[in-house]
């Protein structure tokens, strides 16, 4: 029976039973809202009531590198991400190669894990003191970084190449699930107009994806 119906045959029952379930949600959902805005509004509280001219202090000083950082992070992620979602997704959709059915999973793996784990992970791992440089001077003989060229962990790019691993597989799962909805004779269609197996991907089926 709906409220609408308790209330037409008891009017007070159906009100006190509307004024229960609103207060019982509207609680429970200001009380979640008011913890998550609590730091947004901790950072606001400090940016702008705390100290005059604290905006001017940070562009004057670090705002413009932090802006410029994050957009190359995001242009960097952004590309990482498509590049190897779509093109894995277009792999085990459309192509038969051995382990291909493991892949397809396998490659949702990175879901599993936070970004910062891998983070503190591959930066131990390849750090100057982690084991593959360790490994490479003992081989090679090397005694100190300027025998030898290493790409740096701790820089933009390995923030990019990370945070790529952690975030592809949102693409993949989309581009494959895009893929697996398309008619293979599309893809033979343009094949048998002359087109080439990249132009039928780049002109025929992610445009269709």
């Amino acid at each position: 029976m709906t409220i609408a119906q308790l209330t037409f045959k008891n009017p007070f029952r159906g009100i006190g039973l509307l004024m229960s379930w609103l207060n019982i949600w509207s609680i429970g959902t200001f009380i979640i809202a008011s913890i998550i805005v609590i730091p947004i509004a901790s950072i606001i509280y400090l940016g702008f009531m705390l100290a005059e001219g604290i905006w001017t202090h940070l562009s004057e000083t670090v705002l413009p590198l932090y802006i410029y950082t994050t957009i190359l992070l995001m242009l960097g992620v952004g590309l990482g991400t498509l590049l190897i979602g779509v093109g894995t997704a277009w792999l085990v959709s459309m192509c038969q190669f051995p382990g291909k059915q493991i892949f397809e999973w396998a490659l949702l793996l990175p879901m599993a894990m936070p970004a910062y784990v891998i983070a503190y992970l591959y930066t131990d791992i390849f750090e100057f003191a982690g084991p593959v440089q360790g490994l490479m001077r003992d081989l090679f003989g090397w005694q100190s970084k300027r025998d030898y060229y290493f790409p740096e962990i701790r820089s933009l790019g390995g923030a990019i190449s990370m945070m790529t691993l952690v975030l592809y597989p949102y693409v993949y799962l989309l581009s494959r699930a895009a893929f697996l909805e398309q008619s293979i004779s599309v893809i033979e269609t343009s094949r048998g107009l002359g087109r080439g197996p990249f132009q039928s991907f780049f002109l025929v089926a992610l445009p269709l994806a």
